[in-house]
């Protein structure tokens, strides 16, 4: 038991770097219990609680900290990140609109501000003030990358594609080669390999540079990708050859490159989005199974309509981006129950939600068959066999439309990723994807009235 107050607050903060949370609150406690007015312990304490997920907790203590030292800028933009994470828009502006006046020269309280501001859809406020953050800071990474985003959705490409590169500073890559970059340099006779991004969706997006390069001279081109996306990688025009991660590689390419980085280097603007599709391709002897699979499961006639209805639980809008449940979808089976046209829905869904597809909605019947893709090739073969996919924001969404099979895709309102822009019921990376957005602020129900509307008319023979 601790009698110096200090102690406890020096003794607390070293048990929170080790990662002894519980011995930490236990000492933070204790400093505030010897002296309630230890602001240090109170914020560290906040900032405990907030990490371990306790975010209430986390706010009375950041406001109790604030209500001793009002005018302490770095509290106010802990509260206010704390408010974003929690979607209280207003509340978070309020707090960093505070830190950032009481440190103006501070970059990271205008950026937070910034993304706030963003999120409100008041996108020339949220500009000025990463502006303003990246006057004060030119290589602010995060307000780089925040802004690349902004400026991206809005095809302002040029600045988007430099600010984009950002993102390598604070983002997790699983990879790197010991060899230079490329930035546009002459590929006559060179030889190039494409690291991969951390997202299967990204990958698929952008791996259709990978023909540009051979057209630009290289010698080989060749990609390293997850092991899922290695078969249908391997159907990519002007690769040499698909690595998978975690395997030897033969090394002595003259340079490497991430994907995301290639519309900047080509250059890209809206007019040149390098869109023809297919430019993935699904194995035609798998194609030919799969046939058999959904002819024997007495889908040989009728619309075959595939379902993805939850992305990847570890991406962090996933909740926005995802749908609660298979549940979500019912209207669909009820907008196309009178139809005189069979309608077959198919389950693609893998991971998280996956066996909803064995429980669905009353009066919807969903052909469980996702347990049976091992990897995104074999996905490729269903899909091609489909005339119809119905995806969330994930990457079975981007693997249809590479394929260049008719997808539709759900879209959030809140942080809608850049690449579906704004506003938009298409999109020039996909000519065969159809979008359908949530109204501001009001969920999912309009979103999926709407495609099973979309959907009721398919089936009636009209066109999509």
């Amino acid at each position: 038991m601790h009698t110096d107050p200090q102690q406890a607050y020096l003794d607390a903060n070293h048990l929170l770097a080790a990662g002894d949370y519980a011995g930490a609150e236990a000492c933070y406690l204790q400093a505030l219990a010897l002296q309630p007015w230890h602001v240090a312990a109170r914020a560290n304490l906040g900032y405990l609680k907030e990490q371990q997920g306790a975010t209430a907790e986390a706010e009375f203590h950041y406001r109790q900290a604030i209500a001793l030292v009002p005018d302490h800028a770095q509290l106010h933009q802990n509260l206010g990140a704390l408010l974003f994470k929690e979607k209280r828009l207003a509340e978070s502006e309020a707090s960093l609109r505070t830190a950032a006046e009481l440190t103006p020269d501070a970059p990271t309280a205008w950026s937070q501000l910034g993304a706030v501001l963003v999120c409100l859809h008041r996108e020339p406020e949220g500009e000025a003030c990463y502006r303003q953050a990246l006057a004060l800071d030119p290589t602010h990474a995060r307000t780089r990358f925040n802004l690349s985003y902004l400026l991206l959705r809005q095809a302002r490409f040029e600045e988007g594609w430099r600010m984009l590169d950002a993102r390598w500073q604070f983002d997790h890559f699983p990879l790197s080669f010991d060899r230079p970059f490329w930035d546009g340099e002459s590929l006559e006779g060179k030889s190039i390999v494409l690291g991969l991004e951390a997202g299967h969706g990204d990958m698929i997006h952008f791996c259709r540079y990978a023909g540009m390069l051979k057209q630009r001279g290289a010698a080989r081109v060749d990609v390293v990708c997850h092991p899922g996306l290695q078969r249908l990688l391997e159907t990519l025009d002007g690769v040499d050859r698909v690595h998978a991660l975690g395997e030897a590689l033969p090394g002595g390419w003259d340079y490497w490159t991430r994907p995301m980085r290639l519309p900047g280097l080509f250059g890209t603007e809206m007019a040149t989005i390098p869109s023809a599709t297919p430019y993935l391709h699904a194995q035609p002897a798998s194609v030919a199974r799969w046939r058999d699979v959904l002819r024997g499961a007495g889908l040989d006639s009728g619309l075959r309509v595939g379902l993805v209805w939850r992305g990847n639980a570890n991406f962090e809008n996933d909740a926005d981006r995802s749908l609660p449940s298979l549940l979500a979808l019912a209207p669909l089976g009820e907008a196309v129950a009178a139809s005189p046209r069979a309608v077959h829905f198919v389950s693609l869904q893998k991971g998280a939600g996956e066996a909803e597809a064995l429980a669905p909605p009353a009066g919807m019947h969903v052909h469980p068959l996702a347990s049976r893709l091992d990897d995104f090739a074999e996905t490729a073969a269903l899909v091609a066999n489909l005339d119809l996919v119905i995806s969330v924001d994930t990457a079975v969404a981007h693997l249809a439309g590479a394929l260049g099979k008719p997808c539709w895709l759900l879209l959030p309102d809140y942080r809608c990723d850049w690449r579906w822009m704004a506003e938009r019921e298409d999109t020039p990376w996909y000519p065969s994807m159809r979008l359908f957005r949530q109204p501001r602020g009001a969920g999912w129900a309009p979103v999926i009235a709407s495609v099973a509307d979309a959907l009721a008319g398919l089936a009636a023979g009209q066109s999509r």
